[in-house]
């Protein structure tokens, strides 16, 4: 008898879970899928306030992922949960340090976070700014930094695997 593959699981977290994650989500979901590597992983997004439970992305974040042939409709925000989330994924990626703060103050093991801008070779900037007050550009700016560290992200995980 065989036994399924153990899949990795992924959390992107930002404050309300309308902006930042779900285009992470999004984003590394679609890098997944490319490299034909869905089986091996469980993604998700949150955000550490319950602002927007239950909504939808905003409309400039599902605007900018479709320009790059990305769908974010069917994602609906929610709070993490520390009683589950912090046991159910490998790894939890905070958008910025404010998050990661709010991260350990729930609970989630120091070991377990690491800032998505880590992951980006291209810089050291530590944190994905929010576009949520912004213009729509800043969308874009932030899918362009997301791509990069999700692109960083996969890639190290697959080079520990």
């Amino acid at each position: 008898m065989s036994t399924p593959q153990q899949q990795t699981s992924v959390l992107f977290v930002c404050l309300g879970n309308i902006c930042r994650s779900p285009l992470a989500h999004g984003i590394f979901q679609h890098l997944v899928n490319t490299n034909n590597l869905t089986d091996h992983y469980q993604i998700d997004s949150c955000g550490t306030a319950s602002y927007h439970t239950g909504n939808p992305p905003d409309p400039r974040s599902i605007q900018t992922a479709a320009l790059h042939n990305i769908d974010l409709t069917a994602q609906r925000a929610r709070q993490f949960d520390p009683l589950t989330d912090i046991e159910r994924f490998a790894w939890i990626i905070p958008m910025d340090a404010a998050n990661h703060r709010d991260l350990i103050k729930l609970g989630t093991p120091k070991s377990r976070l690491r800032l998505m801008r880590s992951f980006d070779p291209t810089t050291t900037a530590p944190d994905i700014p929010d576009p949520y007050y912004g213009g729509d550009g800043g969308f874009e700016q932030v899918y362009q930094m997301l791509q990069h560290a999700c692109q960083g992200l996969l890639d190290s995980i697959k080079d520990q695997a």
